[in-house]
C-alpha cells in the first residue's frame, strides 16, 4: 500500500480524533463534577452545528475571512452554552439528589424536545455549511492533497487540551472541577457554592459540544439526526479515556480516531464493531479506563434505588391484578384490531421492562443496552424462519429465549465484574456490538433493510389467536420472573445490590448470583425479541438499538423502579401515550419528551411507586400493642 496514502488516512484519523476530543472533553468535565450521564450532550451538538449554520453566513457576508469563520464558531458555542444553563437551571438542578437514572431520564427527555425544536425551527432538510474561506483549498503531502480545514482541525484538538489543561490548574473554577471529580461532597462541605459550581460546569460542557458542532459544519451538513450519531461515541471516548479525565478523553479520542481511519481498510464490514469491542476490551481489563481512577470511579454512581420491601399481594391487590389480566384478555372482544395489535405489542414491551426491572430493581445491575438480548432473540426467531432451514414458528420461539440467554450469558460473565457507571456502560458497549453485526453483515441479517416474512404459523396468523399466544407466554413469564424474585434466590440478588461486600463476608457468591440473574432477564428479552418478530412480521438492526433500550429503561422508571409491578405499569403507559401522541402531531417527541420529563418532577419514584405512596398515607396506623 502507498506509505502518502496511509499518511494521509492517518491524519484523517487525527482530524476526526480532534472533533471527537472536542465533544467528549465536555461530556467527561460534565459527568465529573455532577455524575449525571448526559444523553443531552448530543443535543447540545447538534445545536452548535444548526446555530453556526444560520450565524457563520451573516458574518460572512459582512466579512468574508476566516475570522468572521471562526467568530460565527465561537458565538455559536457560547450560544449553546447558554442554552446548557438553561436546562441546568430549569430541570437538572431540581434533580441532582435524584437517583442517577432519573437524571438520565430526564435528559433523553430534552433529547426529544431539541429534535423537534430543531425540526420546527430549521426544518427536515439537512443544511450545508459554509466552507471557512481561505482554507478551502487542498494542502500537498507527499504527492498526495489534504483537505486544509482538517490541518486546522488537528491543530485545534490539542489547543482544547492545553486551554482545559491551565483552566483546571490555573484557575479557582478548574480548580474546583479537579477536586468535585475526585469528592463532589467534601466540596459540598467545604462551603463551596456548589449550584454555581455546576451551572458554571454545565455552560462550560455545552460549549465545548457547540465548539464540536460548529467546527463540523465545513464537513457535515446539520440534519435532525446528528445528536444520537455523536453521542455514542462521545460515551466510547470518556468511557475509554476514564470518567472525568480530560487527558484520558484526549488518548482515548486518538485511539478511536486512528481505529475508524484504518479499521475501514482492514475491516470494512466491522468497523462499528472495532470500536465497541475496543471500548469492551478496555473496560475489562481496566474497568476505570485508561486514565481514569478507581476513587473517582466508585463514587460516581449510588447504588441504584430498587425493589425496598417484598410482600405478597394483599386480597385486594390480588383480585385487582385478577381484573387487570382479565380486561387484558377480553381486548379482542371489545377492540378492533388495531386494539389489538396494540395491546399484543405492549404485553411484549410489558415482558422486556419486567426482565430489565429484574436486573435493576433486584439486582442492581443498571443496564444501558438491555435490547440486545431483544434484539438477539428477534434475529434467531426470524432467521430460523427466513433462512435456509426454514423452521416453522414454534421452534423458532423456543429460540428465542435461549438465544437471549446465550448473548447475556456470555456478554454478563464480564459485566457482572464491574459495578456502578462502568458497569452500565460495558452493557452499552455489548449491545452496540449486537446492533453493529446487525448492520453490517448484510449477507446474513440484511443490513439496515432488515428482513422480511417472518410470519407466524397457519394455526396463529390470525391477529386474534397470537395475540393470546403472547398473552399466554408473556403472562407466564412475568409470573415466573416474580415468583425468582420473591424466591431466596431473588433474597440474595437484593442482598449483593444493597451492600456485596456484607453479602459475600457470610458466604454468598455475588458474581455468580449476578452473572445468572443477568442470564435469565437476557432469557426474558429474548422471548419478548421474539414474540416481537412475528407480531411485527420483520427483523432489523432497531431492535437491538440504543433508543430501544432507552425506552426498556422509560417503562421501568416511568413505572416505579420500587416495586415489583412497575414496569407493567409503565410499559401500558408509555406505549399508550406514544401511540395517543404520535397520530395528533407531527411534534409527538416534543410532547412525548414533555410528559417524561414530567413525570419525574412530579412522580419520581414513578406512577406505581407515587400509587403506592398514596396508599400508605391513607393507611390508618394501628394503635399500639394492637399487634404482637
Amino acid at each position: 500500500m502507498d506509505p502518502s496514502f496511509l499518511v494521509l488516512q492517518a491524519l484523517s484519523g487525527l482530524a476526526s480524533a480532534a472533533s471527537l476530543f472536542v465533544i467528549a472533553s465536555g461530556l467527561t468535565i460534565v459527568f465529573g463534577v455532577t455524575r449525571i450521564v448526559n444523553f443531552a450532550h448530543g443535543s447540545f451538538y447538534m445545536l452548535g452545528a444548526y446555530l453556526a449554520v444560520s450565524l457563520v453566513p451573516r458574518l460572512l457576508d459582512l466579512s468574508y475571512s476566516p475570522w468572521a469563520f471562526f467568530l460565527g464558531v465561537g458565538l455559536s458555542a457560547l450560544l449553546v452554552g447558554l442554552i446548557g444553563v438553561a436546562v441546568e437551571m430549569l430541570l437538572l438542578r431540581r434533580l441532582y439528589r435524584v437517583p442517577e437514572l432519573f437524571q438520565l431520564l430526564a435528559t433523553f427527555g430534552v433529547v426529544l424536545i431539541v429534535e423537534d425544536l430543531v425540526l420546527a425551527i430549521w426544518g427536515p432538510v439537512d443544511l450545508a455549511g459554509p466552507r471557512a474561506p481561505s482554507l478551502r483549498h487542498g494542502v500537498e503531502i507527499l504527492g498526495q492533497r489534504f483537505p486544509a480545514y482538517d490541518l486546522v482541525l488537528i491543530g485545534i484538538g490539542p489547543a482544547v487540551l492545553v486551554l482545559l489543561w491551565l483552566l483546571m490548574r490555573r484557575t479557582r473554577f478548574g480548580i474546583l472541577i479537579r477536586a468535585a471529580t475526585q469528592d463532589r461532597e467534601m466540596v459540598g462541605a467545604l462551603g463551596v457554592n456548589q449550584a454555581r459550581l455546576f451551572t458554571l460546569t454545565l455552560f462550560l460542557g455545552a460549549c465545548l459540544a457547540g465548539l464540536g458542532g460548529a467546527l463540523q459544519i465545513p464537513r457535515v451538513p446539520a440534519n435532525p439526526h446528528m445528536d444520537l450519531s455523536v453521542i455514542t461515541d462521545a460515551f466510547v471516548v470518556t468511557v475509554i479515556g476514564g470518567m472525568g479525565s480530560v487527558p484520558g478523553a484526549f488518548l482515548a479520542a486518538l485511539l478511536i480516531g486512528e481505529l475508524q481511519a484504518f479499521g475501514i481498510l482492514v475491516l470494512p464490514k466491522a468497523t462499528l464493531v472495532l470500536v465497541f469491542a475496543l471500548m469492551a476490551v478496555v473496560l475489562v481489563v481496566k474497568p476505570w479506563g485508561l486514565l481514569g481512577r478507581p476513587d473517582a470511579a466508585s463514587g460516581a454512581v449510588r447504588p441504584p434505588e430498587g425493589i425496598l420491601r417484598l410482600r405478597r399481594f394483599r386480597p385486594a391487590e390480588a383480585a385487582l391484578v385478577a381484573l387487570a389480566a382479565a380486561l387484558v384478555l377480553c381486548v379482542p372482544l371489545l377492540g378492533d384490531a388495531y386494539l389489538v395489535k396494540v395491546a399484543t405489542e405492549i404485553l411484549v414491551f410489558a415482558l422486556a421492562a419486567f426482565s430489565l426491572q429484574f436486573l435493576i430493581g433486584v439486582g442492581g445491575l443498571v443496564s444501558f443496552g438491555h435490547a440486545a438480548y431483544f434484539g438477539l432473540g428477534a434475529y434467531a426467531a426470524g432467521l430460523l424462519v427466513t433462512g435456509p432451514l426454514r423452521l416453522p414458528m414454534e421452534p423458532a420461539l423456543l429460540a428465542a429465549p435461549l438465544a437471549g440467554a446465550a448473548g447475556a450469558a456470555l456478554f454478563g460473565f464480564f459485566i457482572v465484574r464491574l459495578s456502578g457507571i462502568y458497569l452500565a456502560m460495558l452493557t452499552l458497549a455489548f449491545a452496540q456490538i449486537v446492533y453493529a453485526i446487525g448492520f453490517q453483515w448484510v449477507e446474513v441479517t440484511g443490513g439496515d433493510n432488515g428482513i422480511v416474512g417472518v410470519w407466524p404459523s397457519a394455526w396463529a396468523a390470525d391477529r386474534t389467536v397470537y395475540f393470546y399466544l403472547v398473552a399466554a407466554l408473556t403472562l407466564s413469564a412475568i409470573a415466573l420472573l416474580r415468583h425468582v424474585i420473591m424466591a431466596p434466590f431473588g433474597y440474595t440478588l437484593r442482598a449483593a445490590r444493597d451492600s456485596a461486600t456484607r453479602a459475600e463476608a457470610i458466604g454468598l457468591d455475588v458474581r455468580t448470583h449476578r452473572w445468572l440473574g443477568f442470564t435469565l432477564a437476557g432469557a426474558a428479552a429474548g422471548l419478548a425479541g421474539g414474540l416481537y418478530a412475528f407480531q411485527k412480521g420483520s427483523i432489523d438492526p432497531t431492535l437491538a438499538a440504543i433508543p430501544l433500550s432507552i425506552d426498556f429503561l422509560v417503562m421501568v422508571l416511568v413505572g416505579g423502579i420500587r416495586t415489583v409491578m412497575g414496569p407493567l405499569v409503565g410499559a401500558g403507559f408509555f406505549h399508550a401515550l406514544k401511540d395517543a401522541v404520535m397520530p395528533l402531531t407531527a411534534y409527538w417527541r416534543l410532547l412525548l419528551g414533555l410528559a417524561i420529563i414530567a413525570t419525574v418532577l412530579i412522580f419520581p419514584r414513578g406512577l406505581a411507586g407515587a400509587a403506592e405512596a398514596l396508599r400508605s398515607r391513607r393507611r390508618v396506623p394501628e394503635p399500639a400493642g394492637a399487634s404482637a
